[in-house]
């Protein structure tokens, strides 16, 4: 599978650009898939649904299913957070797997960045980052700069970047 991934500061645009991503690349008739890290503890289910009654009662993992999805999730009660390549291993085949977040991970990045964040450009910084989705002009960038809302642009970079 080939795998690109969205980075950048919090309220930088990933999520939005992510989401217009999936949308543009599967419009042009590829699959993708994506993978979401998250810095905090994150929950797809609430108190006092039965999946959460399962795993609050110790369950390691619960999947849940319904005709129109299924979700796998499996609590670490303490052990380490997988490897990125460890959950890869777990999707199914697609085109393309978009990755939101993983800032220090190997695989090539656009980063989305807005200068309302007042933080500092990663790729700058960040060799894995080939370019920069942007609210705001970058001369001084030392990779591609794309406008932040032209996703059809952002999506051919990272399609000729993986070969597609």
């Amino acid at each position: 599978m080939r795998l690109y991934g969205v980075t950048g500061w919090k309220d930088a645009g990933k999520t939005g650009l992510m989401e217009r991503l999936v949308a543009e690349i599967t419009g042009r008739g590829l699959s993708v898939s994506c993978v979401k890290h998250a810095h905090h503890a994150t929950d797809i289910d609430h108190p006092g649904r039965d999946s959460y009654r399962h795993r609050e009662a110790g369950a390691r993992e619960v999947l849940l299913s319904s005709p129109n999805r299924w979700a796998l999730m499996h609590e670490l009660r303490g052990a380490p957070e997988p490897a990125l390549d460890d959950l890869l291993a777990r999707l199914s085949p697609v085109d393309l797997v978009l990755i939101e977040g993983y800032k220090r991970a190997p695989h090539p990045k656009v980063e989305a960045f807005r200068a309302a964040t007042g933080r500092p450009l990663l790729a700058r910084e960040n060799p894995t980052v080939r370019a920069v989705a942007s609210d705001t002009a970058l001369p001084d960038c030392p990779c591609p700069v794309f406008d932040l809302d032209d996703t059809a642009a952002v999506a051919g970079f990272i399609l000729r970047e993986v070969g597609l």
